[in-house]
C-alpha cells in the first residue's frame, strides 16, 4: 500500500516493553493501551499510524533481544485489526529496522521507518557507524518482505552530524534515493521540534520520493507543510499537554485533522 496524498500519520507509543528501564505493565496491559490510542487515531481522521517502541528508553542499538520483537509483534497485530484498510507502519529503536521489518512482515504492517538509511551518526544512544541500507534491503529480500516499504530519515534526530557536516540535504536525499529508499523523512533537531521549512522545500526540489515531515507538526503548521510534503507525522501534538509520553488526546487529534487543507 503507498501512503496516501496529504497523508496525516499519527504515532502509537507503546508503553515500556519487558526488559527495558522502565517496564512496570504487562504485555496485555501494554496491547490494550496501544489498540485504545490506534482507534482514537482512526477515530479521528487520520490515515494512519506508526507504531513504535519510544518507551524503551535509554535506547540501546541493535540486535534487540527476542522479546522486544515478540512483544511488538503482538502489539502490532491487536493495532493492525484496528487500522483495517488504513496505513500501517513500524518503527523499533535504536537501529532496529530488522526486527522492525520482520515485526511488519508478521503483522501486515505496510512501512518501516529507518533512521540511519544512509551515512554515519553520533546519537545519544551512541555511534551509528553502519548505514542500514545495503543489509536492510538484503534481509528484506531474504525474507520475502519487498512488499513493505522503508522510509528512511535524513537526519537523524537527537543526533550529531557534524561528521557528515560538508553533505547537504540534498545529497543525502540523492544518496536514499540511489540506495533505494521508497520515502524519506525531514525532521527537527528533536522530539517534538519542527522541521525547517527551507529543509522541506529543499529535500522537496531534490527527489521524486515521497516526503514526509517527522516531527514538530502543529495544526497551523499542517498546510504550509503539505505544500511541500505527501505526508506528516504526528507523535507529540496529539498527546496530551502536547507531551509525547501522554496519553493520545482526542480532542487535539481532531483538531490537527481539521487543519488539513480540503
Amino acid at each position: 500500500m503507498s501512503l496516501p496524498s496529504k497523508a496525516l500519520i499519527g504515532m502509537v507509543h507503546v508503553g515500556a516493553l519487558p526488559g527495558t528501564p522502565h517496564a512496570r505493565q504487562s504485555l496485555d496491559e501494554l496491547t490494550r493501551q496501544a489498540v485504545a490510542e490506534a482507534r482514537v487515531l482512526m477515530d479521528a481522521g487520520f490515515d494512519g499510524l506508526i507504531v513504535e517502541n519510544m518507551h524503551d528508553r535509554p535506547y540501546v542499538n541493535a540486535p534487540h533481544g527476542p522479546e522486544i520483537t515478540a512483544a511488538m509483534t503482538r502489539v502490532c497485530l491487536a493495532v493492525r485489526e484496528v487500522v483495517r484498510d488504513r496505513v500501517m507502519g513500524v518503527q523499533v529503536l535504536s537501529r532496529g529496522e530488522r526486527e522492525a521489518l520482520s515485526v511488519a512482515l508478521a503483522s501486515g504492517a505496510h512501512f518501516v521507518r529507518c533512521e540511519g538509511y544512509v551515512f554515519a551518526h553520533v546519537a545519544d544512544e551512541g555511534v551509528l557507524a553502519e548505514a542500514a541500507a545495503g543489509p536492510l534491503l538484503r534481509y528484506r529480500r531474504a525474507i520475502g518482505a519487498e512488499h513493505i516499504q522503508v522510509i528512511a530519515d535524513l537526519q537523524k534526530k537527537h543526533a550529531s552530524h557534524a561528521i557528515t557536516a560538508d553533505i547537504s540535504l540534498t545529497e543525502a536525499c540523492q544518496a536514499a534515493e540511489f540506495f533505494s529508499a521508497d520515502g524519506v523523512i525531514v525532521t527537527g533537531t528533536a522530539t517534538g521540534h519542527p522541521a525547517d521549512p527551507a529543509h522541506l522545500a529543499e529535500v522537496r526540489a531534490a527527489t521524486k520520493l515521497p516526503v514526509l515531515v517527522g516531527s514538530g507538526v502543529t495544526p497551523p503548521l499542517v498546510a504550509p507543510y503539505l505544500q511541500h510534503a505527501d505526508a506528516l507525522i504526528v507523535g507529540s501534538w496529539i498527546k496530551a499537554g502536547g507531551v509525547w509520553s501522554s496519553p493520545v488526546d482526542p480532542a487535539r487529534c481532531r483538531e490537527l485533522v481539521a487543519a488539513r487543507p480540503r
